[in-house]
């Protein structure tokens, strides 16, 4: 089916029923980023027989075989390859696209492409935002991107209909500045089973519970730098430190972290993993780090937490609000601090009973059905 006929498809759907339209995400399943898992673990869930989803993905990542995943229909646009303009110039077209369709919701995630939103409310359309985090906090952008992704946050909470923040954190942020209210409705992890073969284990000369582990993009605010000179303070020759995941664009961090780690035959970049071979890697690390400088509601940790390995984490706001024990964190790039708290971790004795446990918290705290419900409700109040 051309681009076309499926938008007018998609129109037939939003004149025959609730329809929800989603767009900030490059798509999904299987595509790198916190939004991107966030939404592949919601929308089969929201999508029902009186409720079609929508979702407007980027081409480029986009497999142009799957039309229709677990319920959901998929619209892919074109985005330009820009650090500066994919986000926005998607979006933009994204809302023209929906302008034709007229679902009865458009949901909008992140703050860079909720630039859009008053052109939506322009349109006669109801919007709900959802505000991941400040990404203008990111290390990664100028000055100039920095201010667009802050009028973007300005647009979004002011223009939205209905506003979701995923942490106590943001939504205290909006509510002193912008005046708004919103919906607290967190992140959250399936629990998968813990069955893992080792394959992917032998291909990288990785043995069970002798690696260190982050599964992140490769991007400045990860701090990667930090978990290395941390993890080169342990004992030699002890652990390995296993880095998962890749560049949005390739970038002179990136090369800079690869260099890095080629000098330490210790350190090993899987890049980009997926389904089982990610799933493998959780499973069997000793630990998991995230160092980070900037996150929404760290999606990469629920996940960590989820399999029940021992977490540790830097101590910004984002993090604390997992709501681990105390003793899971340490000081914002503190190199001496992480690699004490490290040794520490490695040197517990984890027990299968440890792991159920911290399964069964991270179930309780950060359900994917009870997310689902109330997003749902969420889109009622602003269809009706």
């Amino acid at each position: 089916m051309g681009f076309i006929a499926r938008v007018k498809t998609f129109r037939t759907y939003a004149r025959q029923g609730d329809t929800v339209y989603v767009l900030g995400l490059r798509g999904f399943p299987d595509v790198q980023g916190g939004v991107e898992t966030h939404s592949e673990n919601l929308y089969p869930l929201v999508a029902k027989p009186n409720m079609r989803v929508i979702c407007a993905t980027r081409s480029e990542f986009h497999n142009p075989a799957i039309t229709e995943w677990k319920g959901v229909h998929f619209l892919p646009i074109w985005a330009p390859r820009s650090r500066f303009l994919e986000a926005f110039v998607h979006s933009l077209l994204a809302v023209l696209c929906a302008a034709v369709i007229r679902p009865s919701v458009v949901h909008i995630h992140a703050i860079g492409p909720a630039l859009v939103t008053p052109l939506v409310r322009l349109f006669g359309l109801p919007v709900v935002v959802t505000h991941h985090g400040p990404d203008y906090d990111r290390e990664k952008w100028n000055k100039m991107a920095k201010t667009v992704l802050r009028i973007g946050e300005w647009a979004g909470m002011k223009f939205a209909t209905e506003r979701i923040v995923i942490s106590p954190v943001i939504k205290e942020w909006v509510e002193r500045r912008y005046q708004r209210s919103s919906n607290l409705i967190p992140n959250g992890v399936p629990i998968p089973s813990l069955d893992s073969t080792q394959e992917i284990l032998a291909s990288y000369d990785l043995e069970k519970g002798n690696y260190v582990l982050l599964v992140s993009r490769i991007v400045p605010e990860k701090r990667h730098f930090d978990l290395m000179e941390s993890f080169e303070q342990l004992t030699p020759g002890r652990y390995k430190l296993v880095l998962v995941g890749g560049a949005d664009h390739p970038d002179d961090y990136e090369l800079a972290v690869q260099e890095r780690a080629r000098s330490n035959p210790n350190i090993i970049m899987t890049g980009v993993l997926q389904g089982s071979n990610l799933k493998e890697i959780y499973e069997h690390a000793a630990v998991f780090v995230l160092p980070s400088s900037h996150e929404g509601l760290p999606i990469s940790l629920l996940e960590a937490l989820s399999f029940g390995l021992r977490c540790v984490a830097s101590d910004i706001p984002a993090n604390l609000a997992v709501g681990m024990p105390e003793s899971n964190y340490f000081p914002l790039g503190s190199i001496a601090d992480l690699s004490a708290l490290l040794e520490r971790k490695l040197s517990m004795e984890w027990t299968s009973a440890h792991r159920q446990e911290t399964r069964a918290w991270v179930s309780s705290h950060f359900n994917w059905q009870d997310i689902a419900k109330a997003t749902t409700e969420v889109y009622g109040r602003a269809i009706h």
